[in-house]
């Protein structure tokens, strides 16, 4: 058990008791009561052709004798395929209906998973690897499903068994006791064996997490893997992942293989005192033979559900912990919660930050007291080290995350008050990496605006540099871009990602401008879509190039989450602060005057 103690336990994870289980997989069926109606009347009929078979062949016995006629064995042989035939008719209704349940279930139950997965904020997968998410909404569900399906089969077992007990207790109530008696110690011992299984299949399903987790890392860091000709590296990273899941899943298995054979030897143990006992009533001629042998053959029909809920322990198990998993993913409480929930008017783009206070770590504050008014219309430059709080505050707008105490006003109007859909509609924003999806072009741009015309997207295209970057991509508009952008240069990606944000026309925009070095061409046709968006909306731009500092209205110097100094750039020179000594730092060099003297050295 040592195995599971380097797993780790997602904070948002909870335990449900079974009842809580029970009743929340219930509602999960109610859209299905009408087939699960036929089936219950499938698996009654299924049961009670299956505990007729064994009643029919004991009264056959009787009924033969030592004398057994010709017509009589047909008559039972003829009554037990009818049986059997219908048994098996009602056994595929019940399955065939069954399986579109099932399905239809796991259907609702994935898309609740991913639902609740896409509405969580971006603080959530800070924390949250998106391959052990991924993890909840296959792998988890598919075991749910293999729950549901075991069940059924079980029941039919447990309703066969009850039927054949009414007939028993009819031909000798002592016989049935005895026959029925191993039954609560094989109930027991599951019972107690109940929590240890749900802890280890628990641990075991977080192992592959975390094994799903590591393979999905590493498949996306592959380019700098071998790059940095590392494939080694995180081969080693996968085979440790790989052998905890394999240690513990040895011990999940060695844990929860003690139950079959236990079982099995009650099983036998009870047969050979049915058989004892049996043998003594029948010679003293207080049941027939064929009543001996329904007790001895009905032992096993009794003993199968309950050996088979229990050998099947792990599956019901599975089943549990990835229900509790799944549930525990779509319970998650967000971090980000709103006051109200009004729906967003049209946004002039005024925007306030009052006394705000925000941390990502208790002991590791980012903006303190942080009050900043920015005019509608207005364009804000953003500059300062690394943790200085920029970025946070792009982040805050956008409400990826929660502040502790303050406000953020827009157009006088708390932000915690919108509805976050509508809020977010208002709202452009370009990531420092912009990311593209699978697909062409255009299609990334219109991401957010399906029904938007492509001569009207083209039209704005060529508006930046003369649409001269659309000549670049080999199909124009409709140029596959693959997986994650990975087939355009970091500047095509941006003017993708910034064209988004055109069509969309968003009353507030903000850019968490990348680092990444290119042409100068490519930076100037950047620039001047840059200056398409800001024309129209208010503008937060973090800024890392000196062109993108220079076109803001006005420039805010941070650090350690506090503004230092503002103004536009002459300004800010002629003071000689932090911001002069940035501009010396990172942005001098990109001046024309320096590239013109640095050549003239040359």
């Amino acid at each position: 058990m040592g195995f599971f103690a380097g797993l780790n336990e997602e904070k948002y994870d909870r335990k449900y008791s079974d009842r809580q289980l029970a009743v929340r997989i219930l509602t999960y069926f109610k859209p299905f009561v009408k087939r699960l109606v036929i089936v219950v009347i499938a698996t009654l009929m299924v049961s009670g052709s299956d505990a007729v078979q064994p009643i029919i062949v004991s009264r056959g016995l009787d009924l033969m004798g030592t004398n057994p006629a010709i017509e009589r064995i047909y008559t039972i042989a003829v009554a037990i395929l009818g049986v059997s035939v219908l048994s098996w008719l009602m056994n595929y209704i019940r399955r065939r209906l069954m399986v579109r349940v099932i399905a239809d279930l796991l259907v609702k139950l994935a898309t609740d998973a991913f639902e609740a997965s896409t509405e969580h904020d971006l603080s959530f997968y800070d924390q949250y690897s998106s391959g052990r998410i991924a993890s909840r909404i296959t792998s988890d569900t598919m075991a749910f499903g293999e729950l549901v399906s075991l069940v059924t089969d079980v029941a039919s077992q447990i309703i066969e068994s009850l039927i054949l007990a009414v007939v028993l207790f009819s031909i000798d109530w002592r016989l049935t006791l005895i026959a029925m008696a191993m039954i609560p110690v094989i109930f027991g011992l599951t019972m107690f064996y109940r929590k240890l299984a749900r802890k280890v299949t628990r641990e075991g399903m977080r192992a592959m997490a975390d094994v799903n987790a590591t393979i999905k890392e590493t498949v996306n860091g592959i380019a700098v893997a071998k790059n940095f000709r590392q494939e080694a590296s995180i081969f080693k990273i996968f085979d440790k992942a790989n052998q905890v899941s394999y240690k513990v899943n040895i011990n999940r298995g060695l844990v929860l293989s003690i139950v079959f054979p236990t079982l099995n030897t009650i099983g036998g143990i009870a047969t050979a005192i049915l058989v004892y006992t049996g043998g003594l009533t029948t010679s003293q001629g207080i049941v027939t033979a064929g009543a001996w042998f329904l007790f001895i053959l009905s032992l096993d029909r009794f003993m199968f559900p309950v050996m088979n809920l229990a050998s099947f322990w792990t599956n019901v198990q599975n089943g549990l912990s990835s229900a509790e998993r799944v549930f525990a993913l779509i319970d998650a409480d967000p971090a980000v919660v709103q006051s109200d929930n009004r729906e967003t008017p049209v946004l002039k783009g005024e925007i306030e930050f009052c006394n705000l206070n925000f941390h990502y770590k208790d002991t590791e504050p980012v903006l303190k007291d942080f009050n900043l008014r920015i005019a509608p219309g207005e364009t804000v430059a953003l500059v300062g080290h690394t943790g200085a709080g920029k970025s946070s505050i792009a982040k805050l707008i956008a409400r990826f995350y929660e502040f502790q105490s303050g406000q953020i006003l827009i157009d006088g109007m708390d932000i915690r008050s919108f509805d976050l859909n509508s809020y977010r509609q208002k709202l452009g924003i370009v990531s420092q990496s912009p990311f593209l999806f699978s697909g062409s072009v255009i299609e990334n741009i219109c991401y957010t605006c399906e029904r938007a015309d492509p001569k009207d997207v083209e039209k704005v295209a060529r508006k930046i540099g003369d649409g001269e970057w659309l000549e670049t991509l080999p199909d124009g508009l409709y140029t596959e871009v693959g997986e994650r952008g990975a087939r355009l240069s970091m500047g095509q990606r941006q003017l993708v990602s910034l064209m988004r944000v055109l069509v969309q026309r968003p009353a507030i925009f903000v850019l968490d401008e990348a680092t990444a070095s290119i042409d100068p061409f490519t930076e100037w046709q950047i620039q001047q879509a840059l200056n398409l968006i800001m024309a129209q909306t208010t503008s937060i731009l973090i800024a890392h190039r000196l062109s993108t500092v220079k076109s803001a209205d006005r420039i805010i110097v941070m650090r350690e989450g506090s503004i230092i100094e503002e103004g536009n750039h002459g300004s800010l020179m002629q003071a000689g602060g932090h911001y002069a000594e940035l501009y010396n730092t990172y942005f001098r060099h990109q001046s024309l005057a320096y590239v013109e003297e640095a050549s003239f050295r040359k």
